[in-house]
């Protein structure tokens, strides 16, 4: 990254981090995240020409952070997760049911509702994957700009509605809107360097041995090793939790960057069914679980609501609900996508569908 782009990111960031800081005045769940997002968001569709041309967010700045928050999520892993098992084998059993209608119901949605074309509607109602859609979509010929849209509007959605739509359940603020912390008590800044070298070495072997979603999966698998084997407390002070999630707002909100008018409008209010489905769907699913296994309901929506991985697993920390588990969930629910989406994609290229 050269001096000009960081310095550019720098600013950009500060400034979103303000629109973080104001969304916690008002108390808003997450929000240094969604402030940030909707900061980054109307700088890049109402401010686009005071943008430096052709600036893209920098991804590598915010892999740092999502290594971060891997590492808090893996900090948070102890030995008797085990006797969570049986709850597991029952929650990731209905996942691949919710998987499969969740992306059916989404066809239906993008394909009669929104008149998508046939490839564009089945790539974009994907529940999960997102690369691995835009890939195949590009491959199958579909609207990459409108895919592509759909499915970081599907992601921003969530993650807006889902604390929002508990904080309304309950009656009253839950989570970082209610004022509970997700740091630790009392950690130090000096246990950044150690967390940040963790995550960093995780990052490295889970994108060599290509695990889903290494940016965030290889962090906490690494931080989860040492704090099980009782090497190091890895906790992290609660700026920089803020910090990390103004940074990954910041960057949902600047993929808008150039975007606006009516195909964007069209966009927004298809993601709005589409996501309003889904979490129908999946708290559903949350429900029947909850009564077969005592699973606490808040955790089991937000396990199957379809979210980024790191977005979900920052809604997880906010809410007290075992991040390790719901991070479990959404990289199941990518994987069974991805599988999902090949085999179907597979008979549609044959012609059986």
């Amino acid at each position: 990254m050269t001096f000009k782009l960081a310095l550019q990111t720098l600013i950009l960031t500060a400034l979103c981090g303000a629109g973080g800081y104001l969304a916690s005045l008002i108390h808003l769940p997450l929000p240094y995240m969604i402030g940030s997002l909707i900061a980054s968001g109307l700088i890049a569709i109402v401010f686009t020409d005071h943008l430096p041309e052709g600036y893209r967010f920098p991804m590598k700045f915010r892999m740092i952070f999502m290594a971060l928050i891997g590492v808090m999520i893996g900090s948070r892993v102890h030995p008797d997760l085990i006797s969570e098992i049986p709850t597991l084998i029952a929650s990731l059993t209905v996942l691949t049911g919710f998987v499969f209608a969740a992306h059916a119901l989404n066809y239906v949605i993008f394909r009669h509702l929104g008149g998508y074309d046939r490839a564009t509607a089945f790539y974009s109602g994907t529940p999960g994957g997102l690369m691995e859609s835009l890939a195949m979509g590009e491959e199958a010929g579909a609207d990459i700009p409108v895919l592509t849209m759909q499915q970081f509007m599907r992601i921003i959605a969530v993650i807006s509605i889902v604390p929002l739509g508990l904080s309304l359940w309950y009656g009253a603020p839950v989570g970082s809107a209610g004022g509970q912390s997700m740091a630790a008590p009392n950690t130090s800044p000096a246990a950044i360097p150690l967390a940040l070298a963790v995550g960093m070495a995780g990052l490295f072997v889970g994108t060599a041995i290509r695990l889903p979603a290494a940016q965030l999966t290889g962090p906490l698998l690494a931080a989860a090793i040492v704090t099980v084997a009782g090497l190091a407390d890895l906790a992290l002070p609660q700026w920089a939790i803020n910090l990390s999630q103004v940074v990954i707002g910041t960057s949902l909100g600047m993929r808008f960057t150039g975007l606006g008018g009516r195909t964007m409008a069209v966009a927004a209010g298809l993601s709005v069914v589409s996501v309003t489905a889904m979490l129908g769907l999946g708290a559903l699913c949350a429900g029947l679980l909850h009564r077969a296994t005592g699973a606490a309901f808040d955790a089991l929506l937000i396990s199957f609501a379809p979210g980024g991985v790191t977005e979900m697993s920052l809604i997880a920390l906010s809410l007290h609900a075992n991040p390790a588990i719901v991070t479990l969930h959404h990289v199941y629910r990518i994987i069974v996508t991805v599988i999902e989406m090949s085999v179907i994609a597979r008979f549609r290229r044959a012609g059986s569908l």
